[in-house]
Formats: C-alpha cells, sequence, structure tokens
C-alpha cells in the first residue's frame, strides 16, 4: 500500500509538472514586464533601469544602434522623468519573444512646456536562466501631444501559426534577413506597392510626428498624402524558436516631400495562416 501511494504521488506531480510546462503563454507577462521597466525607471532613474533589464545583446538608438549596457553604463545619470504605458502587445506562441508599444512623456522640467510626447516600441526577449523578460531593442518617435487616449491592443499568441523548430539554427535569422532584404529593395521600387504585399492587415505604422497609423489602407494613403519615399538597408534580425513572430532591424534614407532624412528602423513581423511572414509594426526614428 505505502508503496503504491508513493506512485501515486510520483505520478501526480508528473502531471503536474506536465501541466505547467505546457499551460498557454500569456500576453500579460509581456505587459508586466514593461510596466514592471517603467516603475523601476520611476524610482531609480533611467539610467539604472535600462541597465537593469537589458539583454546581454539588447540595444538602443543613440543615435546608431549600440548595446543597451554599453550606452548606459558611459553616461551619467540621466536627468528628467520619463513615463510610459503599453497600449500594443503581443507575445510569441512559446513565449521567447514579444513587444510592447505605446505612449511616453519625457520632462526635464517643471512646467508642462517642459513636456515630450511620443511613442516607444520594444522587443522583450526571455531569459530561461532567469525566467525573466530582458530588454532586446528600445527605438520611439515624437509627435505632439495626443487628443485622446489610444485604445488598449493585447493579444494573446494564435498556436494554429507555431511551426516546428528548424533543425539549422541559422536558418530561422536568415529567412528573416531574406524578407527584410526584399521589402527594401521593394519599397525603393514604390513603397505603397511594398506595403500592400507585406504589410498586414491590421499593421502598424509609427513615423516621426505622426500618431500611430494603424491598417494597410490607411498606411498606404499616408504614404501617398506623404508622398514619401524609401531607401532601406537591413542590419539585423532574429525570430521566436515557435517561429511565428520576428522582429529585424536597419537604416533607411527617406524623403518626405522635399525633406530627406536619416532613419533607423524596426519591423516586428508576424506569420499569417498560410505561413506567409507579414510585418505587423513598423517604426522609423530620426537618426539626430
Amino acid at each position: 500500500m505505502k508503496k503504491l501511494l508513493i506512485a501515486a504521488f510520483v505520478l501526480s506531480g508528473l502531471v503536474q509538472h506536465a501541466s505547467a510546462q505546457t499551460k498557454p503563454v500569456e500576453v500579460s507577462r509581456i505587459v508586466n514586464a514593461e510596466i514592471d521597466f517603467n516603475n523601476l525607471v520611476e524610482r531609480k532613474g533611467i539610467k539604472a533601469g535600462f541597465l537593469a533589464v537589458a539583454d546581454p545583446e539588447g540595444i538602443v538608438f543613440k543615435p546608431n544602434a549600440v548595446k543597451i549596457s554599453e550606452f548606459y553604463a558611459t553616461i551619467d545619470k540621466q536627468p528628467g522623468k520619463l513615463t510610459w504605458k503599453p497600449k500594443v502587445a503581443r507575445v510569441s506562441a512559446n513565449g521567447d519573444l514579444g513587444f510592447t508599444a505605446g505612449p511616453y512623456v519625457y520632462q526635464n522640467g517643471k512646467t508642462d512646456d517642459d513636456k515630450v510626447f511620443g511613442q516607444y516600441v520594444s522587443v522583450w526577449k526571455l531569459d530561461p536562466t532567469e525566467n525573466r523578460y530582458k530588454l532586446l531593442i528600445d527605438l520611439g518617435i515624437q509627435h505632439p501631444e495626443p487628443e485622446s487616449e489610444a485604445a488598449t491592443d493585447f493579444e494573446e499568441p494564435d498556436l494554429t501559426k507555431q511551426v516546428a523548430a528548424s533543425k539549422d539554427p541559422f536558418n530561422g535569422k536568415r529567412l528573416i534577413m531574406d524578407s527584410d532584404k526584399i521589402l527594401n529593395q521593394l519599397q525603393g521600387m514604390s513603397a505603397r506597392a511594398a506595403y500592400k504585399e507585406f504589410l498586414s492587415p491590421g499593421g502598424m505604422y509609427y513615423f516621426p510626428g505622426f500618431e500611430p497609423i494603424k491598417g494597410k489602407e490607411k498606411v498606404s494613403d499616408f504614404i501617398a498624402s506623404e508622398g514619401i519615399s524609401i531607401s532601406s538597408q537591413t542590419v539585423n534580425a532574429g525570430r521566436s524558436t515557435s517561429n511565428d513572430m520576428a522582429y529585424s532591424y536597419g537604416t533607411a534614407r527617406i524623403r518626405k516631400g522635399n525633406i530627406v532624412n536619416n532613419y533607423n528602423y524596426v519591423r516586428i513581423w508576424e506569420m499569417d495562416a498560410t505561413h506567409k511572414w507579414n510585418v505587423l509594426l513598423e517604426i522609423f526614428s530620426t537618426v539626430e
């Protein structure tokens, strides 16, 4: 009887462990990581906050891509108050990659005239040894103070899009790099045609001076109305091991009407039902 009880206890433990292992990933984990990051910055300051959450390979654009740890380790404590709020969030099916985006406010003074408004995009990578998310990419844009608060857009991962991991560990990155380069080539010929081909139906577009634009048709209309032409170059990319979410980043030279500027870009890629990679979000930040 004692042996039967021990066996039953062990079996129960194995079942509970298996259940924990197969528990669906929830997007709230990414959202909570971002909220904790914001709270940390409020308590300890911008420099200490970024250093505390940085992935070893994490980057910011100051103005070019530089490791978070290297940039913040070499500057004095950054003045001012920075606050933000995640309004968009996604996570991969296996939870190893995700992103959030939303509005931020930076104030380096005591009056409302000192406030700077904008949008940020953060890419998070799960550190399996610490079982917590670390900041892989952070990029932001400025725009005028918004007239209203954006709607919340948190979406759970679609497990039907999950694809078995490739036996070639470099193949996943190579596919995203190739997709990014093809999109850049199309942008060079026609930005509107490029977005019609690669942007998800609910794709999001972040451009300096403007609040986020959502939807393939609205983005296409914006490109046309602003007279935007783009010449871009891929720098790097990566994707989740569940093969349903990816990111890429690079540099761009954009003509908007008669004005030409240099930019950094970050793209979030998602796989559709046909296993085609599309851009869910793209953000351009001016190199200053």
